[in-house]
């Protein structure tokens, strides 16, 4: 028991000086709000230890004594002792307390901030769909515009360029490198319906040759190696009305899937967008993405 209690006060420094650490600056200053709180959860820690301190030696020496009762398992029985009143208190209790949070405390049909922050937020969203019900080309790369200043510069820079080449450059649609690198490794996660791309079997001049045709636009004669992409993005390279990624241009169905599943980059996994943007602004910014090239 000894070892225990010195363990147990040698637990209760570690965690104070932790939490003194992480938030010891709520004793500076005339804030005693602060100071309240540091202080309770010093209490807090130096209750939880002791209890748990004291279960702990009870488990380890007390001994059970009562009447058996007449069933038993496979050899173990059970005693006929009556529930710990502390713990009968606390069962009926936290039930009592269930009733009365679900239906008094903080009943679904009452006000609540939240309830109210998203009824304004569906509100808002729904005068937002119908004051662009039908946006014109010009307004939905002017909104694009607006949404990747603030969603996608961070990583892709205010010129789309990519920051130094550390994220992707959204002036080039592909560049021959992402091509080599996509033919050898695949391409998943990206919730198209034809589903994943395996790593292809294409190597050395084939594989050169698509890097090459697809990363200049698909122009020209396509190389007979291109056949086996064809088969899920169409012999155009535009994914055959959204089944696999577009390769000549950033549509809107490519957008989409990026924004909803996230992607694998250079800088480490674009996260997932999804239920930032609504189907207006995705549009918005397909637009403004494709309108966008090199040096304009």
């Amino acid at each position: 028991m000894k070892k225990m209690v010195i363990g147990g006060i040698i637990l209760i420094v570690v965690l104070m000086a932790a939490t003194f650490f992480m938030a010891g600056d709520a004793f500076q200053g005339d804030d005693y709000i602060n100071a309240l709180t540091m202080l309770g959860a010093m209490a807090i820690i130096t209750i939880t230890v002791a209890t748990a301190l004291k279960y702990v030696n009870q488990i380890k020496n007390d001994t059970a004594t009562g009447e058996l009762a007449p069933e038993s398992w496979d050899g173990i029985g059970e005693y006929t002792n009556p529930v710990p009143m502390g713990w009968a208190m606390i069962f009926i209790g936290t039930i009592i307390w269930f009733f009365w949070y679900n239906y008094a405390g903080y009943p679904t049909n009452q006000f609540s901030q939240i309830g109210q922050y998203n009824e304004e937020v569906l509100e808002n969203n729904a005068k937002f769909a119908k004051a662009w019900e039908n946006p014109s080309d010009d307004t939905l790369v002017a909104m694009g515009e607006s949404v990747f200043l603030v969603q996608c510069a961070p990583c892709h820079g205010v010129d789309a360029e990519g920051i130094d080449g550390k994220a992707q450059d959204l002036t080039h649609r592909i560049t021959k490198e992402q091509v080599l690198y996509t033919i050898k490794n695949g391409s998943q996660g990206l919730g198209f319906s034809m589903g994943a791309m395996p790593p292809m079997l294409a190597t050395g001049k084939d594989a050169e040759d698509i890097a090459e045709y697809v990363a200049g636009g698909l122009k020209g004669e396509a190389p007979a190696a291109f056949a086996t992409c064809a088969g899920c993005h169409g012999p155009d390279g535009k994914g055959m009305n959204g089944m696999a990624p577009n390769l000549v241009e950033y549509d809107e169905t490519l957008i989409g899937n990026v924004l909803a599943h996230g992607k694998k980059g250079s800088i480490g996994t674009m996260p997932s967008f999804k239920g930032r943007l609504n189907e207006t602004q995705v549009k918005a910014l397909a637009k403004f993405i494709n309108s966008i090239k090199a040096g304009e």
